[in-house]
């Protein structure tokens, strides 16, 4: 007899295994290029502007107080927008959010380089952080979830090498700028490569749908406590080392502000519903400790670009294509070191690179803690090429380990939050070195002025020989007394220099080691991650 006529039950056929939906590789390779040109463009606006501010201060007839504010302007309100990019590309989906940042950062460039008065300038400026702000981590969510697993590391070196290479450019580019053209052209530059963006992924950027049921029940208050704290906590940093910190009384206020509602801001995300931003994504170790990583890449990256030129312009004199010659070592070890980043991500224990990644950079600031007042390209170029190319092994590997173990329904979320940890890490690495660099000068000059008698012969010699040199002058004794009291302010500041240099080194050393806390990452060529516990 049958089976069936037994009454049993022919086993029904295994069904086929999923297979993984195929990728339009045209499609995806082209939008996602559109969208790295729009990140590149987002993250060089910040630098820009750094070399050309006297003459935007000259242009638009600004004070020395006032002009600062045309980098602090972007990079407050930008700081708002990375972590809600997240929920509102899971809203509205990445394209048609990739979009409307994309026109509303061209338009408000153009608004800026129109701009006649420095009110205008800061309005348009914040706005296009702001609306630009939405390009940066869309493009990271988008490499962890459209791109096949095999292929996330090389999105990965792209991504390491526009988030590195922009703000190190940046200074340089800008200085060109104005020179053949003029300051307004810092931001018109923006147009053609944006039209660009816009159609590469208004045409090909259909990675996903958004989930319009995410706008019922949209979270205004944790909305609100998010934007008050960042924005209060970007204002302390980037203005506080120039006004004394706590003896201001803004700060002072704002930094209250910040301690008020950081912690209300987590209590909202993490009771709410429908939180504007995720924080259950740090209950993943290895995210955690990626987070870790990134905001000290953000201190090594930003502190290291921002040390460097400054010193080459206040103690070398250096001119900005002078300085652009010097950073540009910076640029060609990052490209170099890329591709053998990839390599060895697909080969080794990402917390291996992550470790030497970090001790290079460290290696490369503690060797420039001895710099001087002599040291010519060479010297620099040593220092540029081992920090270049340890930012880049950490930032690719700190990548892998902070979004690879995380379910792809994080992601969008998690890229937000990534972002903003490099952000504010440079925020805190630019505020700290700026208050280390004033503490340190005023230190130096005091030690090396205790050391000095005027009854000193050798000091005697000095002084009548600059006074024999300044005998054309009104009173060749207090020029010569201002001569060297210049001398000794210029050394001051180079031994200043060198305590800023090796305490990014510490820095960096330090978070070697925290890389060991990390679990082992699966091989990019393995399985989609599955949701850590």
């Amino acid at each position: 007899m049958t089976a069936t006529a037994l009454g049993g039950a022919t086993p029904a056929p295994a069904a086929p295994p999923k297979s993984a939906p195929e990728v339009n590789w045209t499609y995806l390779l082209l939008g996602f290029a559109g969208m790295v040109i729009g990140q590149f463009m987002a993250i060089l606006d910040i630098q820009i502007v750094a070399a050309s501010l006297p003459q935007i201060q000259a242009g638009i007839g600004a004070s020395a107080d006032e002009i600062s504010w045309i980098q602090t302007a972007y990079l407050i309100p930008e700081v708002v927008m990375i972590p809600l990019s997240g929920y509102l590309s899971r809203l509205w989906g990445t394209q048609k959010v990739f979009l409307v940042s994309c026109t509303g950062f061209l338009v408000m460039s153009v608004a800026t380089g129109l701009s006649s008065s420095i009110d205008m300038m800061i309005l348009f400026r914040a706005l296009q952080g702001f609306l630009g702000g939405a390009m940066i981590p869309t493009v990271f969510a988008v490499a962890f979830t459209a791109f096949p697993p095999e292929r996330r590391v090389t999105a990965s070196v792209v991504m390491g090498l526009i988030v590195t290479l922009a703000p190190t450019v940046g200074p340089t580019l800008g200085g060109h700028l104005t020179e053949w053209l003029s300051w307004r052209w810092l931001f018109f530059i923006n147009v053609l490569p944006g039209m660009l963006v816009l159609f590469l992924v208004g045409r090909f950027a259909r990675f996903d749908t958004g989930d319009a049921s995410l706008s019922k029940g949209f979270d205004w208050a944790g909305l609100g406590l998010m934007a008050v704290f960042l924005m209060s906590l970007q204002f302390v940093l980037e203005e506080g080392a120039k006004n004394d910190w706590f003896a201001d009384t803004a700060i002072l206020g704002l930094a209250v502000v910040a301690a008020l509602t950081g912690p209300a801001f987590i209590w909202r995300s993490l009771t709410y519903r429908n939180p504007i931003v995720e924080l259950r994504a740090f209950a993943n170790r290895n995210f955690t400790v990626g987070v870790i990583m990134t905001f000290i890449v953000g201190a090594a990256l930003f502190g290291g670009t921002f040390l460097l030129p400054l010193f080459l312009g206040r103690v070398l004199a250096y001119s900005p294509s002078e300085v652009g010659t010097t950073m540009v070592v910076s640029g060609l070890a990052m490209f170099a070191t890329a591709p053998l980043a990839g390599r060895l991500v697909r080969k080794l224990d990402v917390r291996i690179l992550m470790f030497v990644g970090f001790i290079l950079c460290a290696w490369g600031m503690w060797d420039a803690r001895a710099l001087t007042e002599e040291w010519g390209f060479w010297q620099f170029a040593g220092v540029q090429a081992m920090r270049g190319a340890g930012v880049m092994l950490a930032m690719i590997a700190a990548q892998q380990v902070t979004m690879s173990t995380l379910p792809p329904h994080m992601v969008k979320n998690a890229s937000g939050l990534v972002n903003l940890a490099r952000n504010v890490g440079g925020a805190f690495g630019l505020a700290f070195l700026n208050t280390s660099l004033t503490t340190n000068t005023a230190v130096h000059m005091g030690e090396l002025t205790s050391r000095i008698s005027q009854s000193d012969s050798q000091m005697q010699g000095l002084l009548a020989g600059m006074a024999q040199r300044f005998s054309d002058s009104v009173d060749p004794h207090a020029s010569a007394l201002k001569a060297v009291w210049g001398m000794l302010q210029k050394q001051a500041t180079t031994l200043a220099f060198g305590d800023a240099f090796a305490l990014l080194a510490l820095a960096c050393a330090v978070a070697a080691f925290v890389t060991l806390f990390a679990r082992p990452v699966k091989g990019p060529t393995g399985a989609p991650p599955a949701e850590a516990h």
